[in-house]
Order: C-alpha cells, then sequence, then structure tokens
C-alpha cells in the first residue's frame, strides 16, 4: 500500500471516530437535560419526591433489560440500521413524554427511553473502541469519556437557556436525537462492521470471561451515581452551605471531564489495568481524605482528583475491553458494561444511603472506600493467580 493510500484510510478512520463520537455528545446532551427537566415538572405538579425517585429509577431499568438483546439486534438487523431506528425512537418516545404530561404514563414511557437509547450508546462505544488504533486507543477513548461526561454536564445547561415549562426544553431533546441521528447516518458508511461470523457471544455468556472488568464497571456507576446523590446530605452533617456542596460537585465533575485525556495517555505508556488499579487505589485515599478534608480548603483539590480518578475506573475498563475483545465478544462486552453500569447506579446509592441512616454521615465514605478496596484486593488475587 502506498503512502498515499495510507494517509487516505488514516482520514478516512479518523473522520469516522469524530462522527461517531459527534453523536455521542449530542446523544449525552439530550439525556443530559431529560433527567432534570422531567424531574422539575414532576415537582411542580406536586408529585412526592419518592413517586419521583422512582419514576426516574425506570430509565436505568431499561438500560438493564435491554442489554442483552442488543448483540442478537446488531446481528438481525446490522448495528448501523439498529442505531439509526434507536435514535428515531428516542425522538418519538420523548415527543410523547412531553404530550403526555402525565406521572404515571412517564413510568412506561421513561423505561422505553432506557429501551431505545441504549443501543444507540453501547452501538456507539463499541464503533469508537473499534476504530481507535490499538497505539491512540488510550487518548481516542479519553476523548471520547471526555466528551460523554461533558454532554451530560451541558444538558441541564440547556434548560438555563429554554426554560422548565411547555415544549421548548423537549423540542431542544427531541431535535439533538435527530441530529444525532443525522451525523451518524453521515459517517455510516466508514464504520467498521462490530460483528463476525462464526461462534456468537451473548451478554451473559460473556460474563465469565471478564468479570473483574464488570465488577470495575458496577464500582464506577455506583460510585458516581452515590456521591451525587448523597455528597449534598454528607455536607449537611459538616454544616456546609448548599451552595458550596454544588460547587464541590461540579468540581469533582470538572476533575472528570478535564483528566480522562491524561489518563488514557498514561494508559498507552503503562496499561489500561494497571492505570485502573492506581484510579481505585486513588479513589479509595479519596475516601479515607474526605472527612479530614471536608472543612479545609484542600477539600477542592481532593474532590477535582477524586472525580478524575473515580471515572477514570471506566474509562481503563473500556481500553481494556477494546484490548481483549472483538468482534461480537466486543458487542457483547460492551452491552454486559450497559447491564453492570445500570445494576452499579441501581444498587450501590441505596446501600450507600442505608448505611449512613445506621452509622451517619461516615457512612458514605466508608462504604464507598470498602466497594473500591474489595475491587482493589480482587484486581492484585487476579494478577497473582495469572
Amino acid at each position: 500500500m502506498s503512502a498515499a493510500e495510507t494517509n487516505s484510510d488514516e482520514t478516512i478512520q479518523w473522520a469516522a471516530i469524530t462522527g461517531v463520537i459527534a453523536t455521542v455528545s449530542v446523544f449525552a446532551i439530550a439525556q443530559g437535560l431529560s433527567y432534570p427537566l422531567l424531574s422539575f415538572i414532576l415537582q411542580r405538579q406536586g408529585i412526592s419526591p419518592a413517586m419521583i425517585g422512582l419514576s426516574a429509577a425506570m430509565t436505568p431499568i431499561g438500560f438493564i433489560l435491554s442489554s442483552p438483546m442488543i448483540p442478537a439486534l446488531a446481528r438481525r438487523f446490522g448495528p448501523g440500521r439498529t442505531a439509526l431506528t434507536c435514535a428515531a425512537l428516542s425522538a418519538l418516545v420523548l415527543a410523547l413524554v412531553g404530550w403526555t404530561q402525565n406521572v404515571y404514563l412517564w413510568f412506561p414511557l421513561r423505561f422505553l427511553i432506557g429501551v431505545v437509547t441504549n443501543p444507540l450508546y453501547v452501538l456507539s462505544e463499541i464503533w469508537v473502541i473499534a476504530l481507535a488504533p490499538p497505539s491512540r486507543r488510550g487518548r481516542v477513548m479519553g476523548v471520547y469519556s471526555t466528551v460523554i461526561s461533558a454532554g451530560f454536564a451541558a444538558g441541564p445547561l440547556c434548560l438555563l437557556a429554554v426554560g422548565t415549562e411547555g415544549w421548548p426544553p423537549f423540542l431542544v431533546g427531541i431535535s439533538a436525537f435527530v441530529f444525532c441521528g443525522g451525523c451518524l447516518a453521515l459517517v455510516l458508511g466508514r464504520l467498521p462492521k462490530v460483528d463476525e461470523a462464526g461462534q456468537q457471544v451473548s451478554v451473559m455468556g460473556f460474563m465469565p470471561k471478564a468479570w473483574l472488568l464488570l465488577a470495575a464497571v458496577v464500582v464506577a456507576a455506583g460510585f458516581e451515581q452515590a456521591v451525587l446523590a448523597l455528597l449534598p446530605v454528607y455536607g449537611t452533617h459538616y454544616s456546609i452551605a448548599e451552595a458550596s456542596m454544588s460547587a464541590l460537585l461540579s468540581t469533582m465533575i470538572a476533575g472528570n471531564i478535564a483528566m480522562q485525556v491524561p489518563l488514557g495517555l498514561l494508559a498507552e505508556r503503562l496499561t489500561a489495568r494497571l492505570v485502573r488499579f492506581l484510579c481505585v487505589s486513588l479513589t479509595v485515599l479519596g475516601c479515607v481524605l474526605l472527612p479530614l478534608l471536608i472543612e479545609t480548603p484542600l477539600i477542592w483539590p481532593c474532590v477535582f482528583i477524586w472525580g478524575a480518578v473515580s471515572y477514570g475506573i471506566y474509562t481503563m475498563s473500556i481500553i481494556e475491553l477494546g484490548e481483549r475483545f472483538t468482534g461480537s465478544a466486543l458487542v457483547a462486552g460492551n452491552a454486559a458494561f450497559s447491564l453492570m453500569w445500570g445494576v452499579g447506579g441501581i444498587l450501590v446509592p441505596p446501600l450507600t444511603g442505608g448505611v449512613m441512616d445506621i452509622t451517619g454521615a461516615s457512612g458514605l465514605p466508608a462504604t464507598l472506600g470498602a466497594i473500591c478496596a474489595a475491587l482493589a484486593v480482587a484486581t492484585v488475587l487476579r494478577r497473582r493467580v495469572m
């Protein structure tokens, strides 16, 4: 192959990566907008916090139950057709949510949002993994994680511009899903096949192949959701103002957004497995330092790094998934990641909150620290066995 042909192939590859990441960024904005929007609307209707929380749980339940179906859908209809259909259905379901404005009808509709958006997210992530050159996979997946986080963070900011009443915020979300499908359609011809002929791997069949990676996803998801939900509660124990706790959470999210590319570059120099272990260890250290630093200025750099390394656990797991698996195993593995993310998000926050009910504020760092420490120990033991 000539140098000109090689450069042309690389240009097409990077164009495809850019297109898929653009697709995911718009998807993340739409998802990030919908969660607070629907909560605000329900709150104005006088719905109880418990009912609002239960309504919000329908979407991750949709993620969990739809994940095992994704490999079969990709094989039956093709990954591209499946993703485009899901983008269109996501816009349609969000339009139905805006049209109904009824808490009880929103239960099945929010469940459907999880079902139809999950394949779009999973397949896009698989394409990025498959397209990323092995020598640059760390930085590519770092950019991908950064864009996802920034998109989710930008979603609520859109509400500042369009408000939370009437159709305008819903039209933003619907337009985002339509634009997402348009971005994907532009690069569809350049995307690689993500399945292969021969033996097919199911989600359940994949789990024994990479149980430690899946455990890391549960920890990363549970940690993120527990901290977002319960760190403000933790701050009240120290009489810290709500505004200050909100700023701390923003600082944590900023660390997440800012540091995934540097962590990805570090994974290229070392290995994703080693960097993941470092991220887990530093997350445990952050749990230890939280009660010591919460009332000092040092808490700000602490939570910045905490946010970076806690989400870095997931980023490193994605990179290792791409290093170890291809084809149908990669499709099944990424669907299993989505399932485990939902499991972690549903199980860990209530567990942490329950411990806090019994032990007080110290239950937050103690529970999350114990979960992360268990993952670190499992990593060391698995390494010794190997």
